[in-house]
């Protein structure tokens, strides 16, 4: 856990950036893969399709760099000055080099170094905080932070209980220092014991790839959904609470939840405890389905039109791991002016 001192700059968010893969993979169309209906997803889920990057010479750099790119074009941002790359993702090109050090490349960010960071769902999150003590120690003063995954790429498409979840896509958002606005507190955990329910079995140090590991489909993600359904409902409540009792923040004093898109009933379940009315929470898991890590920068791109100084915003994931958070920021920019591609 972690709250800003009162002589720190703040981090805030000063422009977003995304990317979606072309390719729509509806409802319908998976009912032609899998014993499914577009009624038992939408229902289960509130997923009507997803995005997915059709090209097997592109990967998660390729969107990162996309998101990274938009941003850096809308809001004339010169890529030499950014100081530090964090791409939070499930999906890297490759095991190394980082696909941080690729988006560095691509868009031209010469002065930076970069890294990755793996927390799955909660990856974006907990790159934000990550940025956010390099403005706020004076280290940095331009961090992008990118959340992009090519879940397409590890998800099992004869499985129909994941299958139905997951997109691909990235977002992206620049962190600089202020002294109004910006990441006022965060409240992150981690419960390694359930590590099982969601997992990528093979693939790292433990079970490297092998004829046996590729023939068990062991490279495809795996998910126990009902355990994690019920761990993500109070897990994502439970700290969405806690941050606003951290900070004295009631239903009125939020302006936006920006929840994680997994599962409409975890988001409707967390915004009642939050006391907050539907028009509060960005939800787009409709279109895009689970991104990953790039679910809340993208609510952030599609609703920052939206978006005024000073408005409160709670962010919350939960992910594989177990891990899962919270963060209160107050908002930096007039997002109205950014209005081009508002939810349709």
């Amino acid at each position: 856990m972690s709250t800003l001192s009162s002589t720190q700059p703040q981090a805030a968010i000063t422009a977003v950036g995304h990317f979606l893969p072309e390719r729509r993979l509806t409802n319908t169309d998976l009912e032609q893969m899998v014993e499914t209906s577009d009624e038992w997803i939408q229902s289960r889920t509130g997923i009507k399709e997803r995005r997915i990057l059709d090209d097997d010479d592109k990967a998660t750099a390729y969107m990162a760099s996309k998101a990274a790119q938009e941003l850096i074009d809308t809001h004339d941002i010169d890529p030499a000055t950014i100081d530090l790359i964090i791409v939070a993702t499930v999906t890297p090109d490759m095991i190394f080099p980082a696909t941080a050090c690729l988006v560095q490349d691509q868009i031209g960010a010469s002065s930076a170094w970069g890294f990755d960071l793996s927390a799955a769902c909660s990856g974006f999150l907990f790159a934000l905080t990550n940025g956010a003590s390099f403005i706020e120690s004076g280290r940095a003063e331009r961090v992008l932070v990118i959340g992009a995954d090519t879940m397409s790429s590890i998800t099992d498409y004869s499985d129909r209980s994941t299958c139905i979840l997951f997109g691909d896509a990235a977002g992206a958002v620049l962190l600089e220092p202020s002294t109004t606005y910006g990441l006022q507190d965060t409240v992150h955990h981690a419960d390694g014991a359930h590590a099982d329910l969601l997992q990528l079995p093979a693939g790292g140090s433990l079970r490297p790839a092998s004829h046996d590991t590729v023939d068990a489909g062991d490279h495809y993600l795996k998910q126990d959904g009902r355990p994690v359904f019920r761990h993500a409902v109070t897990g994502m409540s439970d700290v969405c609470t806690d941050i606003m009792e951290r900070n004295d923040l009631s239903g009125n004093d939020v302006d936006y939840l920006v929840p994680h898109q997994a599962n409409q009933r975890i988001i409707d379940s967390t915004a009642k405890r939050m006391g907050l009315s539907a028009d509060k929470v960005m939800m787009n898991i409709d279109r895009y389905g689970n991104t990953t890590a790039a679910t809340v920068p993208l609510c952030l791109y599609d609703w920052q039109h939206e978006l005024r100084p000073g408005h409160n915003l709670v962010l919350t994931t939960f992910g594989g791991g177990l891990t899962w958070g919270a963060s209160y920021l107050t908002w930096a920019y007039d997002g109205s002016t950014y209005a081009d591609d508002a939810p349709a």
